[in-house]
């Protein structure tokens, strides 16, 4: 069975990080990933840089990066200004994200739940116009740092509405970690009877990232988020660090005889090169480790 891994090292794995990389060295990350076998990430984040200075230079991203045949390169929007800036650097995808909860949608994006998946159906219809993949990231599935514990009930609501767009596929976040098995595996299954297709952002606050994206895979779910070495976490949610480590994730995937198409040797050494860079162990435990036969 093909998991297919989207390496969101280059924009979440770096948004909340004190080194704020250039535009160039983020597209060199991008090139490394490409030549390690990653044919999925999100290469960029158009979003306000006032508020997320580590994003700055999305466009100067894209138009750096060295493209690989059949690889896309997804950027991270927020609102309709962010989508026509993804459109006019040239993205091959836009993943436009919104919390599913009220507290952290006024808080990440003065919005109303309401008021997102109404704009998530005009940016659908854009993309599809327009001939972009188009994927929508249904933030705080799992738990929301301010109201707590959301209920499967209320995402699967939201997607429901957001399935009537047809988007290519609905990525289940968890944006703070707070997530076990039992609800990834209710979560995918309900977003599956709806006709999407599930995909999974899962981040290793509390330790349950593997196990949840075990749970996932198992669940039907066939699109996997992490970043390489683990590097991420979210600036608007405290205490919400860094996200699975692609390296670690394929190890698993590929111990338990899942094809991924990446190539972990080159992975555990793209990840030793963007330590170096910002200068510090990352979170992942396989760079450090290594592989296994």
């Amino acid at each position: 069975m093909k998991i297919s891994i989207v390496d969101v090292g280059p924009r979440d794995g770096l948004q909340n990080e004190a080194t704020t990389l250039p535009p160039e060295v983020r597209a060199e990350l991008c090139n490394r990933l490409a030549a390690a076998g990653v044919r999925r990430m999100e290469a960029a984040s158009f979003v306000n840089p006032k508020l997320v200075p580590q994003m700055a230079g999305a466009e100067e991203v894209m138009a750096s990066i060295q493209r690989v045949p059949g690889a896309i390169y997804a950027g991270l929007v927020l609102n309709e200004k962010g989508y026509e800036r993804a459109r006019a650097a040239w993205v091959d995808e836009v993943r436009f994200a919104f919390p599913v909860t009220e507290s952290f949608a006024r808080r990440n994006q003065n919005s109303t739940v309401a008021e997102s998946i109404s704009l998530g159906h005009r940016i659908v219809a854009r993309a599809r116009e327009d001939g972009l993949r188009v994927g929508v990231v249904l933030s705080t599935s799992f738990g929301d740092p301010f109201e707590g514990a959301v209920e499967p009930a209320t995402v699967l609501r939201v997607a429901e509405q957001i399935q009537e767009a047809r988007p290519d596929e609905i990525i289940l976040a968890d944006t703070i970690g707070t997530g076990v098995p039992s609800q990834v595996r209710e979560l995918v299954k309900g977003v599956r009877s709806l006709g999407a297709i599930a995909g999974c952002h899962f981040h290793n606050t509390r330790n349950t990232g593997f196990a949840n994206a075990f749970a996932a895979v198992e669940a039907g779910a066939t699109v996997l988020d992490s970043s390489i070495g683990g590097a991420g976490g979210c600036p608007f949610a405290p205490r919400a660090t860094g996200n699975v480590a692609t390296e670690d994730l394929v190890y698993l995937m590929h111990g338990m005889g899942y094809d991924t198409g990446l190539d972990l040797d080159a992975l555990i050494t793209v990840s030793e090169w963007l330590a170096e860079r910002l200068g510090k162990e990352l979170p992942g435990q396989v760079y450090r480790a290594g592989g296994f036969p």
